[in-house]
C-alpha cells in the first residue's frame, strides 16, 4: 500500500505574506467563508520563469507534466546556516540511479525555523555549480525547505541562481515535513494554483512512497 506524506506548510496568520479574514458567517449569511490574501511567493510555493524574466512563461503556462515525477531526497542537514549546497552533496548512489527527468528534494531541516528571522536571513543556499548541474542533467523539479533557493538578501545571488534554474527546472520553495519520509526515492506531486499570468503561486506538495 502506498504511503502519502504532505510536504506543504499550513497557511496561518503567522505566515508572512498571508492573511485570512472572515467574509461570511453561518449565523449572518447562511454559510462560512473567508477572504484570503496571498503574496505569490509565500509559504509552500512554486516559481514561474517570468518571476525573474528568464522567459515570459507564467505559472498557468507550465505543463502539468512538469509537476509530477520521481524525486530523490538529498540529506544535507549538516549544512550550516548560510551554507552552500553543491553537486558533491549528491551521493554517488543517487547519481548512479538518477535518470534525466528525475527531481531533487534537498532536506535541510530548515522548516523548523518558519516564522523566525533565521528562516529567511540565514538559509542554506543552492550553489551556482549545483544549479548548473541540475540544468545540465535535466532535473525536472528542485524542492527546498527555505523560502528561496538563494540568499534573498543578496540580489545578485538570488537573481543568478533563479536565472540558471528557471531555464528548465521547476522551483518549489517552502517545503516541510521531509523528516516524515521513510525512503530517499518518492513520487513527487507539486500542484500550484492556476493563476493567469502568475509569476508564482502557492502549491500543495505531496510525496508518495511505494511499497515495491
Amino acid at each position: 500500500m502506498n504511503r502519502i506524506v504532505d510536504l506543504t506548510l499550513t497557511f496561518t496568520q503567522d505566515i508572512t505574506g498571508f492573511s485570512k479574514e472572515t467574509s461570511k458567517t453561518l449565523e449572518t449569511d447562511g454559510w462560512n467563508a473567508s477572504t484570503l490574501t496571498f503574496y505569490s511567493h509565500c509559504g509552500t510555493h512554486m516559481d514561474a520563469p517570468i518571476h525573474f524574466n528568464v522567459s515570459k512563461q507564467t505559472i498557468d503556462e507550465i505543463p502539468v507534466t512538469d509537476f509530477v515525477g520521481k524525486a530523490w531526497v538529498i540529506d544535507v542537514r549538516h549544512i550550516d546556516s548560510k551554507g552552500l549546497i553543491t553537486p558533491k552533496h549528491i551521493s554517488q548512489d543517487v547519481r548512479d540511479k538518477f535518470t534525466a527527468g528525475d527531481s531533487l528534494i534537498f532536506w535541510t531541516g530548515w522548516s523548523q525555523y518558519v516564522n523566525t528571522p533565521k528562516y529567511r536571513d540565514e538559509l542554506p543556499r543552492i550553489s551556482g555549480a549545483l544549479a548548473l548541474w541540475c540544468v545540465n542533467n535535466n532535473v525536472k523539479m528542485i524542492g527546498v525547505e527555505p523560502p528561496s533557493v538563494a540568499d534573498v538578501n543578496n540580489l545578485a545571488e538570488v537573481t543568478k541562481i533563479h536565472d540558471i534554474l528557471l531555464r528548465s527546472v521547476v522551483i518549489i520553495e517552502g517545503l516541510t515535513n521531509i523528516d516524515a519520509l521513510l525512503t530517499n526515492c518518492v513520487e513527487l506531486i507539486a500542484l500550484p494554483l492556476k493563476i493567469g499570468k502568475g509569476d508564482g503561486a502557492p502549491a500543495r506538495v505531496i510525496a508518495i512512497e511505494t511499497n515495491s
